[in-house]
């Protein structure tokens, strides 16, 4: 860190090659995610170099890191052990298209973490694996539909990508809500497939429910809504879920690809003590390398393992990124490891509230330690669904954001999305943050 503060004009260079990358890249990104601003400008950083809990622009500049590749590099960056054990790998070869020892160890490494992984398949994705699970779902049951809860994140293949963020015009009744997709292009089909429910509502889940009795396949679900500002589910309503599905012949499947591993070793089924009987996993799974799974009860997985329900890539669990899971969930087996985000996470979580209340702005700071979100709703008050964060003051936080990054931290862009504590947080680290933090509200 450079104890400077970022000043607008200092990343002249991301600009540069923004301009540039717009000539040859559609929209000058590979994601449409990575379409942000840098504060006022126009223009996405471009980041250099990492180490630890550092980047560095092209520019320069150094930031504290709390996007960490959207909580992918779960270690910190170019993490000794990890780096160390791929070069290893790239020395005898990264991919052959055939079966590698790594992925076996690494199948039973997330068998003795995860409580429903009896049986796993790895993709590259978090969006390859909801399809994975999705199918090995409808081919188990028979059933074509799905119901997920509005405002969830299910990656952004048709499959799922339905009322993941739709506009107050078009979400229809509170109670029963449209099936909206996500973007033009996704069929008709599809989209009268996928059921939509409000979350954290007992009522409106069991007449949905009753209404598509015999249809339904499965009901997914991100435990703790990471794409929902980290929207936590009411005490029970997990639960609750589960015995629905349980009394209905519905399977019940978990997206841990946020929650996954990094809210313990094994993730949020083990945090709220609710087994789902399908889950997917991906970010802190490969350490920041693309590796993704679905897991499941053994009999709901047979028909994947028999063949009969069909999954296939050339690239999953290649050696390099089956070796950069097992490397990473090693470590984030080791006790301690997951305790250190949480409590680290909890310390800035704390700092932030405090701030806020010191300076009389409303602002709820919701979700757990290793990972969260700062929501300025007007009365302060955590969200418990979607439609209450049409409510949030979006343009507060990207300020808080801004004046955040003109302190070198470096946090999620998106205000419905959520920040990420990695294992390599140091206690300077943490005092650095809850410094800018402070300042920020300030300014605000």
């Amino acid at each position: 860190m450079t104890g400077q503060k970022w000043e607008s004009g200092t990343t002249g260079g991301s600009r540069a090659w923004f301009d540039r990358a717009q000539g040859s890249l559609a929209g000058g990104v590979s994601s449409s995610a990575r379409l942000t601003s840098t504060g006022p400008h126009p223009y996405p950083l471009y980041i250099a170099s990492g180490s630890g809990t550092r980047i560095r622009d092209v520019d320069g500049n150094e930031y504290l890191d709390y996007l960490m590749s959207y909580g992918s590099v779960i270690l910190g960056h170019a993490d000794p052990e990890l780096t160390a054990a791929l070069t290893a790998v790239l020395e005898t070869g990264a991919m052959f298209g055939t079966c590698n020892t790594a992925e076996v160890e690494l199948a039973e490494l997330i068998r003795e973490m995860v409580p429903c992984a009896e049986l796993v398949r790895f993709a590259n994705s978090g969006s390859e694996a909801i399809q994975g699970a999705v199918r090995a779902a409808r081919g188990y049951t028979g059933r074509s539909k799905i119901l997920k809860f509005e405002g969830h994140y299910h990656g952004w293949s048709d499959t799922l990508a339905v009322s993941n963020r739709p506009g107050p015009a078009e979400i229809g009744p509170y109670g029963a809500p449209r099936s909206v997709p996500h973007s033009p292009g996704i069929p008709a089909g599809v989209v009268d497939d996928v059921v939509v429910c409000p979350w954290n509502d007992p009522e409106a889940l069991r007449t949905l429910l009753d209404v598509h009795r015999g249809d339904l396949a499965a009901v997914i679900c991100e435990p703790v809504v990471a794409n929902n500002a980290c929207t936590m589910p009411d005490p029970g309503f997990l639960p609750l879920l589960r015995e629905e599905c349980t009394a209905r012949g519905i399977l019940l499947v978990f997206d841990e690809v946020c929650t996954g591993f990094r809210t313990g070793p094994g993730g949020a089924q083990t945090l709220f003590g609710v087994v789902p009987d399908l889950a997917v996993f991906s970010k802190a799974l490969g350490g920041g390398l693309p590796i993704a799974a679905f897991a499941g009860r053994r009999h709901v997985m047979e028909p994947v393992a028999r063949g009969e329900v069909k999954h296939g890539g050339t690239y999953n669990a290649s050696p390099l990124c089956a070796t950069a899971a097992l490397v990473t969930l090693r470590r984030l087996n080791r006790p301690g490891v997951t305790r250190h985000i949480e409590a680290a996470g909890l310390r800035l979580m704390e700092t932030i509230r405090r701030a806020a209340h010191d300076r009389r702005i409303p602002c709820a700071v919701q979700g757990v330690g290793a990972m969260f979100q700062a929501v300025f709703t007007p009365d302060g008050a955590p969200t418990r669904h979607y439609r209450e964060l049409l409510r949030a003051d979006q343009a507060r936080y990207h300020a808080f954001r801004h004046e955040l990054l003109k302190r070198e931290i470096h946090a999620n862009a998106f205000a419905l999305a959520c920040w990420f504590v990695p294992a390599a947080i140091t206690a300077d680290d943490l005092d650095l943050t809850c410094e800018a933090v402070t300042e920020a509200f300030k300014a605000l």
